[in-house]
């Protein structure tokens, strides 16, 4: 196939909406593409917090976003965005900006991250208002850095700040926007050094850094840059194990990062990039666009396998696997054209009608604790109705999935009977790579051929019955059977 259809990743790099406390949540862009419509975007879990204030009316700590936003409001914001005061003066109200201006003092030290905020302008009204914003919540931070240089939130927040102004530049000024993500950094590494476990401003230097590679192409700098974003994808997910956005986010810097290196280091990053967004679809099976994203690098890997003729895989199972998890997220998000237009491409590459095909040895369908002898290698099938055993003189693509095996009993588990799905290391199996799927019947186990085929049927099993669970087991038939 030709380079140019490969399906491409789901963009990283999404900034976070707005600025607050890192004690109050985790800052977690989706990361993966720009939020459709009626989609919830950027901060995973943004909680309202209430300003602790001083005798005289100050905040003893930084303002989050929210609470800057909430207090323009009070203070009278036109609706409009439009500020009632001269350009250049800030945002909101007289009254405002009186507020944000009270003693302070700024120092050399910051005065060329507040002046390429002040030179940003939005590109339309609701642009130039929340620049305005920015501005504001960008003079409190500095304010309360002024009062406390051992602040690791206020630096955190600015650094958030920075990042979103440079998000509201204008697409042609790459510079201003590359000058405010190295400052964004720049405050990110000076929140690390005062609070090293602070995992929201390791996630989003990240992301700022990842931003930074993307205006450099694939260039040594860009290189330099990407490894130095996975280095703190690396430490976040080292200070919260339980984030799929920064394993996600971690799989396509190093997918970027495989893109750019000489090829003999290629493999090794791409097995890294699989297995980062493996563990995300395990944290989370509804993941899409982890799902996704695991489906274009094992694509990708097939393209240089096919070119190179590789002995280890495949080619041909290295499309299938692809097929499977572009079909998954497709079936969990049918609406989204990025998804549709991939699943065009590799549709054919699965085993149609059916999802996956392989082999499993299992124990006889009327006898589950048979002994070792008694187990045979056989065929198996998974659609959205579940997973059936083949019987060898049958064509499992002439017949559907309930009427295989008739003149025999045949192991089958219906989607809707599952309870889990698990690898199982159990000395009472035959050699190879276990695998137990608890149902409402009981548990039956099977043994894979190999770990690495394991993990395939792990991922395909689990996410049949996500989608069923999610009440997408239609679009998924339309999938495989249309």
């Amino acid at each position: 196939m030709e380079d140019s259809a490969r399906p491409t990743p789901a963009d990283s790099g999404e900034l976070p909406n707005g600025a607050r406390m890192a004690e109050d949540a985790v800052v977690a862009p989706d990361a993966a593409e720009a939020p459709e419509e009626g989609e919830e975007s950027g901060i995973a879990n943004d909680s309202e917090t209430n300003a602790a204030l001083g005798a005289e009316g100050e905040p003893s700590r930084p303002l989050t976003m929210r609470e800057l936003l909430g207090e323009l409001k009070d203070s009278g914001e036109p609706s409009s965005g439009r500020s009632t005061l001269s350009e250049g003066n800030g945002i909101g109200s007289a009254g405002a900006e009186r507020a944000s201006q009270d003693s302070l003092q700024f120092s050399s030290h910051h005065d060329v991250a507040m002046d390429l905020i002040n030179s940003v302008t939005g590109v339309d009204e609701e642009g130039r208002s929340r620049q305005r914003i920015l501005s504001f919540a960008a003079k409190r931070y500095v304010s309360a850095i002024e009062r406390n240089p051992e602040d690791p939130d206020a630096y955190y927040n600015w650094a958030l700040v920075l990042q979103e102004s440079a998000d509201n530049v204008d697409p042609d000024s790459s510079s201003s926007k590359d000058s405010l993500l190295e400052e964004a950094c720049k405050k990110y590494a000076e929140a690390t050094r005062l609070c090293p476990t602070l995992y929201d401003a390791y996630y989003n230097w990240a992301i700022a850094i990842a931003d930074r590679a993307k205006m450099r192409g694939r260039t040594k700098e860009a290189e330099e840059l990407w490894k130095q974003a996975i280095m703190n994808y690396d430490k976040a997910v080292q200070l919260n194990w339980n984030s799929p956005q920064a394993l996600n986010n971690w799989g396509l810097g190093l997918q970027e990062l495989s893109a750019i290196v000489p090829a003999r280091d290629k493999q090794t990053i791409i097995k890294t990039a699989i297995s980062k967004f493996r563990s995300a679809i395990q944290l989370q099976f509804d993941f899409h666009r982890a799902i996704y994203n695991l489906g274009t690098v094992l694509y990708g890997l097939a393209e240089d396998t096919m070119r190179s003729a590789g002995p280890d895989v495949s080619p041909n199972d290295l499309y299938s696997q692809s097929a499977i998890y572009v079909a998954a997220a497709h079936a969990l998000k049918p609406n989204y054209s990025v998804y549709r237009s991939a699943l065009r491409l590799v549709r054919s590459m699965l085993p149609l009608p059916y999802l996956k095909a392989g082999y499993l040895t299992a124990p006889p369908a009327d006898n589950t604790i048979a002994p070792h002898k008694h187990w045979e290698r056989s065929e198996f099938v998974l659609n959205h109705e579940g997973l059936q055993q083949v019987d060898a003189s049958e064509s499992p693509s002439s017949k559907p999935l309930g009427h295989m095996g008739r003149s025999k009993k045949y192991i089958k588990v219906a989607v809707e009977d599952i309870v889990s799905v698990s690898a199982c290391s159990d000395l009472t199996l035959p050699p190879g790579a276990g695998l137990c799927i608890e149902t409402i019947h009981g548990p039956l186990f099977l043994v894979a051929d190999t770990w690495e085929s394991l993990d395939g049927w792990l991922d395909a099993i689990r996410l049949v019955y996500t989608i069923f669970a999610r009440g997408k087991s239609d679009v998924l038939a339309g999938i495989i059977t249309g």
